[in-house]
């Protein structure tokens, strides 16, 4: 090969590596040119899928695309969370996720991605407290009463939950341990058809998510004991906590972020983030939330890194605890 030749080769190949790296910076500067899908893996009408609808539309806003949301069911969420895991790296999948997807899920199920290095963290949303609410005709009418009526009644009554290692699953082993109360498990695709058979008496017991079971207990269709936090959701200020209601330090709270696919390039990660943070700063938004027992991330604290620095914070808090708990889905 001459000297020429040599050259053009060179600069031929050196070409040919930046093409890509290229292609990618364009496309991060014209993003998005088409929808975006937002994953939400239960079904519509529970509180996941309200809080993504809810921030969807203002998302757009920003974008100047539409968020169009798609419901993937099945496993505890691991189905929908896993279609993100195997999408393109190219911003126009994301998943809104829980404790219950990028925590719970990693114990429960044998999942074929990893929690911690298959995504991206985009922004966390909002913190969810459990409520504990029962059908309208259980026998008892505080909390105090309805441990002792389970206390009485071993393994008579029946707790909805999203699935085995679910939230809802979790808080009700956790509160057993802690009155030492028995009950049975019913498993559910979702927080909504769990609350319709609670709604019907075909269950006793949910502890439940506030945004599912907030509107519900407005409409008294089904009774609320107490809110598992330390503190009333302005959402339901009537209702006391677990410490008001005598069962003091029965804490359990979910919580909700934004998860793209790995590597996905970072400017257009910041453009998903700088969406959602604005999205959680619109009054509007805020109200909805907040009117569903939801409680947002300080603005601070909307970050991706500090929204992947809480996830491996909690895995290495619960794994232990649901391990010993010999938690496993089907």
């Amino acid at each position: 090969m001459n000297n020429l030749s040599r050259r053009t080769f060179v600069h031929m190949a050196a070409g040919a590596a930046a093409l890509p790296a290229a292609s990618r910076l364009a496309s991060a500067q014209t993003y998005p040119t088409r929808p975006i899908i937002m994953i939400v893996p239960y079904p519509a009408g529970g509180g996941a899928d309200a809080t993504g609808r809810i921030i969807a539309e203002r998302m757009r806003a920003s974008l100047g695309q539409p968020v169009v949301i798609e419901n993937v069911t099945g496993a505890g969420g691991s189905i929908g969370v896993g279609r993100v895991a195997r999408a393109a790296n190219d911003g126009y999948t994301f998943t809104l996720g829980n404790w219950d997807t990028f925590v719970a899920n990693g114990v429960a199920y044998a999942l074929p991605y990893n929690l911690l290095t298959d995504f991206e963290p985009i922004a966390p949303v909002a913190v969810q407290p459990s409520l504990i609410v029962a059908k309208k005709t259980m026998p008892a009418d505080d909390l105090k009463g309805l441990i002792a009526w389970l206390k009485a009644n071993p393994d008579r009554a029946s707790a909805g939950t999203n699935g085995v290692g679910s939230r809802q699953h979790v808080a009700a082993i956790y509160f057993q341990s802690k009155t030492g109360t028995r009950f049975g498990f019913v498993p559910y695709r979702g927080g909504a058809p769990a609350l319709q058979d609670l709604m019907a008496g075909q269950i006793d017991l949910i502890f439940a998510s506030a945004s599912d079971a907030v509107a519900p207990v407005r409409g008294g269709s089904i009774k609320a004991y107490a809110v598992m936090a330390k503190n009333r959701i302005a959402a339901a200020p009537d209702i006391p906590t677990v410490d008001e209601a005598e069962t003091p330090g029965v804490y359990f709270s979910g919580w909700l972020g934004f998860w793209a696919p790995a590597r996905t390039p970072k400017e257009i990660a910041a453009k998903l983030n700088a969406a959602a943070i604005k999205a959680l700063a619109d009054s509007a938004v805020r109200a909805q939330l907040a009117a569903i027992g939801e409680e947002i991330f300080p603005p601070d604290q909307q970050t991706p890194e500090v929204l992947g620095a809480f996830q491996k914070a909690e895995i290495e808090k619960w794994w232990p605890i649901l391990k010993a708990a010999n938690v496993k889905g089907e």
